[in-house]
């Protein structure tokens, strides 16, 4: 089969889709709020209107032994907008079941990809006083740093929708990278203790609802680089690594045994710069060389997509003529 990246173009047969400084936690958070020092205080009142949201079907791209194919799209806006689609039917379907959204966010492009959740008619539709926003990595720099993931987020997303503070769980920026990452974790089981956030039965590990991830250029995901020896790190669930190969070098990072226990991933790679690392995991590895961090990303019992434009796909289109 040619590879066409013309359109929006799917890679094998297609399943159906669906069926603050320190941590905050609350108890009782279930209004939309304005952060403030104390957490939870005054609430965000959207204004009503906008156009009724549409229920949209799409497809999960899931290949065989663990290959996950991409959704190729001709450019970025059209990626964003089918990214915003199935975010929002995600969190259609879990605050329906369980009354709670967990969303992992990366920093990077995905932000900017985020942004037609910030639109009619998302803004005005979804149920944001249920969702739960986490980091599957964070520099160790103060949160109005420019290197830091929460300010990305919160400048390009977070400060556009009415999730409630107390459910925006940044790391503490006072502490070490070591002491960041322990409390992290404490975080973490807090809220599966709460139930707040799922578990995978067969492990015990976070069952995050959706990780929205993006990959390096090198393969890297997260903080999990090419060759260092957190890649193996199996005890875990959040470490820190002090000597990143990109800056800033200390980071706070969720090991692969929690990433791989999510329920849904969207991974969203745009721009020739990936395109390399995209045709390793498609197309150009046939085993012979040691895997990009992207390919050790092998769901237990989850539903990985892929959503890429046509630049980051380049040298697969190029390979298939």
């Amino acid at each position: 089969m040619a590879f066409s990246p013309s359109k929006t173009f799917l890679l094998s047969t297609p399943l159906s889709f669906l069926r603050s400084s320190r941590t905050h936690l609350s108890k009782s958070c279930a209004r939309p709020v304005v952060k403030s020092k104390g957490g939870c205080l005054s609430p965000l009142v959207l204004n009503g209107g906008g156009r009724r949201r549409e229920k949209v079907k799409m497809a999960a791209a899931a290949g065989l032994n663990g290959i996950k194919q991409p959704m190729v799209f001709d450019k970025e806006e059209e990626l964003a907008v089918a990214l915003a689609k199935y975010t929002a039917e995600l969190s259609d379907k879990f605050t329906s079941e369980r009354g709670a959204f967990t969303v992992v966010l990366s920093g990077g492009s995905l932000i900017k990809a985020l942004r037609k959740l910030t639109e009619s008619p998302y803004l005005e539709s979804l149920d944001w006083s249920k969702w739960h926003i986490f980091w599957v990595d964070e520099r160790v720099v103060k949160k109005d740093h420019p290197d830091s993931n929460y300010k990305l987020a919160l400048d390009g997303f977070l400060s556009k929708v009415p999730i409630p503070a107390c459910q925006i769980y940044a790391i503490n920026d006072t502490l070490s990278a070591e002491s960041a990452a322990e409390d992290y974790e404490r975080t973490l089981k807090q809220l599966v203790w709460s139930k707040t956030i799922s578990t995978l039965q067969s492990t015990g590990l976070p069952r995050f609802d959706l990780m929205l991830l993006g990959m390096g250029p090198d393969g890297h995901v997260a903080s999990l680089f090419p060759g260092h020896p957190l890649l193996t790190e199996s005890q875990k669930w959040v470490t820190f690594i002090k000597d990143s190969p990109k800056p800033p070098p200390e980071r706070i990072t969720f090991t692969f045994p929690v990433i791989n226990a999510s329920a849904y991933v969207a991974m969203v790679v745009t721009g020739s710069g990936k395109a390399g690392a995209v045709y390793k995991v498609f197309g150009g590895n046939n085993g012979l060389l040691d895997p990009l961090p992207v390919e050790m990303v092998k769901l237990d019992q989850g539903e990985f997509t892929w959503f890429a434009d046509k630049a980051a796909v380049s040298i697969l289109s190029e390979e298939s003529k």
